[in-house]
Order: structure tokens, then sequence, then C-alpha cells
């Protein structure tokens, strides 16, 4: 059995990257930060996905002594010149509200046409272990729609429609079909078979 820590306390992240990477690497078990001893958790100060996800799986690497996976994630809509980005989580403000901060993205699109509404969800994971460090990268695009749909997901999810599956919201999808097309699902398989090569695990493809 191979321990991977998540820096995360979001279940439906943590089901979610338990799922994906179990495909590469059988019997991994993925722990969040509820499941080891607490310790310092460092502020997502970079201005960049990618700083912000290693920011996190160093942190997590020290103080655990587990090889350590930690994401950064968030949308960014062109009418709003890549906003939120890294800020999508805390977008309205503290402390971190998925509803107010959509409340607050329709608001601020409320004048934007339909065919300006172009946005993508982009991703950083970044895989943090004894003998190194790898981060890669996942996108999806799609489009902000005018009303909240679903009740899958997470975040920005209820408002999103994704280019690959147009007439329903990234809440809507099944959880299949969502890891198929996600900006955390291609990311994952990515460095799924990477993280099992470095972890001592066969990859399965």
């Amino acid at each position: 059995m191979t321990r991977l820590h998540l820096a995360s306390r979001n279940a439906k992240k943590l089901e979610e990257m338990q799922r994906i990477l179990a495909e590469h690497l059988p019997g991994i078990e993925v722990v969040g930060l509820d499941d080891v001893p607490a310790y310092d958790e460092p502020v997502e100060d970079e201005p960049t996905f990618e700083g912000n996800a290693l920011l996190k799986a160093r942190a997590g690497h020290t103080a655990t002594g587990l090889p350590t996976v930690a994401d950064d994630s968030g949308l960014c809509v062109d009418a709003l010149n890549g906003m939120p980005g890294v800020l999508s989580a805390r977008w309205s403000g503290p402390p971190k509200d998925d509803a107010r901060n959509n409340e607050l993205l329709l608001a601020q699109l409320a004048d934007v046409p339909d065919e300006r509404r172009t946005a993508h969800f982009r991703c950083a994971v970044a895989l943090v272990h004894d003998s190194g460090e790898l981060v890669v990268e996942g996108r999806m695009d799609g489009r902000v729609i005018r009303e909240v749909r679903g009740s899958g997901g997470f975040g920005y999810d209820v408002l999103f429609v994704a280019d690959d599956h147009p007439g329903l919201t990234t809440a809507e999808l099944s959880r299949e079909d969502k890891d198929a097309i996600s900006h955390r699902g291609r990311a994952l398989r990515e460095l799924a078979p990477q993280a099992a090569s470095l972890l001592g695990g066969r990859s399965s493809g």
C-alpha cells in the first residue's frame, strides 16, 4: 500500500484524486489534511497556480514525510481578463463560500453577451517527494452560463458548460464524464503514470 498525502480538506477533491490516481496506482491510499498530524499550512500568496501548488506540496512533504500532492485551480474568465484565476476560491472575500462566489461572478458578467462569456478552468498539480518535484497542468475550455444548474461538483461547476460537453454544466455531468474532460482530471492523468514510476508503482497505461 502506497500512502500519498493530498494537501486538502475538500472531501470531493480527495475522492476525485483517489479515483483517478487509483487507475494508475492500484492500492494507493490518498490521505488528506485531516488524516495526518496538524501542521502550519502556507498562505497561498503566489501569483500562479503552479506556485501555489508547489508551496502547498512542499509544506505537506516537509511536515509528513509522505510524498505529497497539492493542486491549485481556478476559473479564468476572458471578459474579466483572466480573473478570478488564482483568487477563485475567495473571489467574494472570506470566508470561502461557493454560493457567494457564484453570485458575484454572475453579477459581474450580467451585461456580457453570451458570445463573450468564454472561460476556462486551469489546474496545476504538484508532487513533492524525497527525490524531487513534478508539476503538471490541465485545462478545460468552455463558457459561463447565466443561471446556476446542477448539484454535482463544487465551486463554479454549476455555472460552467465545457466545450466538450455542450448543454450540461459540469455540475450536471456524471463523475466519469467530468473526470474525462476536467482540468484536474487531465492533470492527474498526466501526473499518475509519472507518479507511479517515481513512487515505485506500475503504470497501467
